[in-house]
């Protein structure tokens, strides 16, 4: 059992920059990995980045590459997730996710959607042009 709640979201111009933030509860946050999901109106929900669950390890869908930066804090049970040189496709409600088990290894970042079992309630991003 996990709880997650996301913060951070809301409305800026193309270029700027925001930082999202998922506070997690109700299990022991550093023994899991961690993601980052988004979903733009009329489209599927997308992968968008992960972490291991020591924060040594990440990884990121191709067009959020350089742009994006994924991390954790473990002593405050706190996912983040920085975004810079926002696009106005960059909007979206983004959702922060965690595995249903504890992950095996200090590596695993998982990227698809069936490998998360509980999600926070979003936060809305908008980028205006």
């Amino acid at each position: 059992q996990v709880q997650l709640v996301e913060s951070g979201g809301g409305l800026v111009q193309a270029g700027d920059s925001l930082r999202l933030s998922c506070a997690a509860s109700g299990r022991t946050f550093s023994s899991y990995a961690m993601g980052w999901f988004r979903q733009a109106p009329g489209k599927e929900r997308a992968f968008v980045a992960a972490i291991s669950k020591s924060g040594g390890t990440t990884y990121y869908t191709d067009v959020v590459k350089g742009r994006f930066t994924i991390s954790r804090d473990n002593t405050k049970n706190t996912l983040y997730l920085q975004m810079n040189s926002l696009r106005p496709d960059d909007t979206a409600v983004y959702y922060c996710a965690a595995p249903k088990y504890e992950s095996g290894s200090d590596t695993y970042t998982p990227s698809r959607r069936w490998r998360y079992d509980y999600w926070g309630q979003g936060t809305r991003v908008t980028v205006s042009s």
